[in-house]
């Protein structure tokens, strides 16, 4: 059993670094990354330059707790992809490349990508 959890895991890391040897984040047009677990949804705003985090939003946000859809859902994601976009732009960010990890880019994390792209975020 732990040889098989090795190797997934080893798969999952050779799939990510495979997705991020080709994407580097700035502080003028930072890393868009985003994770999801069986439950929530992540998504920050990286400059690996610094190695800082410059926004993030989730599903386990404060602002998160009072909305009445699944933690997990294209809704969430939306809604998501449309504060994480505000915040940047707050910050005067406007141009940002997209990581989508290990995940394929379909459902949960195209609706995140859709929604920030609809509030003037430029991938």
């Amino acid at each position: 059993m732990s040889n098989l959890l090795n190797k997934r895991n080893k798969t999952r890391k050779t799939r990510v670094f495979r997705v991020r040897k080709t994407i580097k984040g700035t502080a003028e047009k930072p890393r868009l990354s985003v994770h999801k677990s069986n439950k929530y949804i992540f998504a920050q705003l990286i400059d690996d330059d610094s190695r800082a985090t410059l926004a993030s939003y989730s599903s386990l946000s404060a602002d998160f707790k009072g909305e009445k859809i699944s933690k997990k859902s294209k809704d969430a994601a939306k809604l998501i992809g449309t504060k994480l976009a505000k915040l940047a732009l707050d910050k005067g960010i406007k141009f940002v490349i997209f990581d989508r990890g290990r995940f394929k880019y379909h459902g949960v994390l195209a609706e995140l990508a859709q929604a920030a792209r609809q509030e003037g975020l430029q991938f």
